[in-house]
């Protein structure tokens, strides 16, 4: 009997623990029937990877999830479907290299990036300017201030001696 018992107890938790973490795929649609997102859940929790989408169909974000957080690295879309940025999330916020697209233009020809360091879901560190992919500034940031900003690799390596970059 109590073996019994014992088989039936086992059971029961064994199937109540399988059924609880079971992972599903899942999606989230707008109100006219259109995907809005889609990706894995383990307990209503989003986890690995997930797209996030316009209303139009293109992609708005793509990435992993851990524990409903934003997790590792990162794409960001606009609406034309042309990547404005992308970088590392721990624990839903922003750390490490960030590279963000064409935030501003010198003129209609020119195309600038910049590479920013995040620590802590705030620009911490260097940002690299680069103007149709050659480097032509950089700066340097303490939560969220431009506290320097360089022209020349001169005057970087002197205000900077133990940069490593």
């Amino acid at each position: 009997m109590m073996k019994h018992l014992l088989f039936i107890v086992s059971t029961l938790l064994f199937f109540s623990f399988q059924t609880s973490y079971q992972k599903e795929y899942h999606r989230e649609y707008y109100s006219d029937g259109s995907i809005k997102a889609e990706g894995w859940k383990i307990n209503n929790q989003k986890t690995d990877y997930w797209y996030s989408y316009y209303p139009d169909g293109n992609v708005l974000e793509k990435g992993h999830f851990k524990n409903n957080k934003k997790q590792g690295y990162w794409y960001f879309y606009s609406s034309e479907n042309k990547l404005l940025k992308e970088g590392h999330f721990i624990n839903n916020k922003a750390e490490k290299w960030w590279i963000i697209y064409d935030i501003a233009t010198i003129n209609k020809k020119d195309r600038v990036t910049r590479k920013f360091q995040y620590r802590n879901n705030k620009k911490n560190g260097y940002c690299l300017l680069y103007k149709n992919d050659k480097l032509f500034k950089a700066e340097k940031y303490i939560d969220n201030q431009k506290m320097g900003e360089w022209t020349d690799v001169f005057s970087f390596k002197k205000d900077n001696p133990n940069a490593s970059l």
